[in-house]
């Protein structure tokens, strides 16, 4: 999905969201300034600010000294692009960081912070997705499974009938 160029509603707190025009990125984005602080990406968007080498300086001086207003994290969130329900995933096999995506336009919501969080974790995507596949690879070498583990039920449902 393309740009939203539309004025968008915080899928968080319900406040009107700012364009931010990202330069190096050449793409805007939605950020909560007036609410809780929340950012919007569009569809394959979150992908060029996830690497701690990706400039972020905009986000971070339109964010800087600001008080935002704290919001409920159980609320299910509403997709401001298409208005499907939002669901809540973790940003790695750590399971320390929950953001919110939509699986119908592919929307990505973060709450106030959870950008610097998920940039702090791994410095880039290979370190994100080897983690991810040495977990999958010891899952796949023991011979048995703990099913209550997320990666032993992802490589499950990849692998196994």
């Amino acid at each position: 999905m393309a740009d939203t160029t539309k004025i968008i509603n915080c899928p968080a707190c319900g406040k009107e969201m700012v364009k931010i025009y990202m330069p190096e990125q050449k793409c805007n984005l939605d950020v909560c300034v007036n609410g809780c602080g929340g950012i919007y990406f569009d569809n394959r968007e979150f992908e060029k600010f996830d690497e701690q080498h990706e400039n972020i300086d905009e986000i971070i001086e339109t964010l800087k000294d600001k008080n935002f207003i704290e919001v409920d994290q159980s609320k299910t969130r509403i997709c401001p692009v298409c208005g499907g329900n939002m669901v809540k995933n973790f940003s790695s096999v750590h399971r320390k960081i929950e953001i919110d995506e939509c699986y119908f336009c592919g929307g990505k919501f973060l709450d106030n912070d959870e950008l610097i969080k998920i940039r702090e974790e791994y410095p880039t995507e290979t370190e994100r997705s080897a983690d991810l596949l040495k977990i999958l690879g010891a899952q796949g070498n023991s011979l048995e499974f703990n099913q209550n583990n997320p990666a032993s039920k992802l490589f499950n449902s990849l692998f196994r009938k």
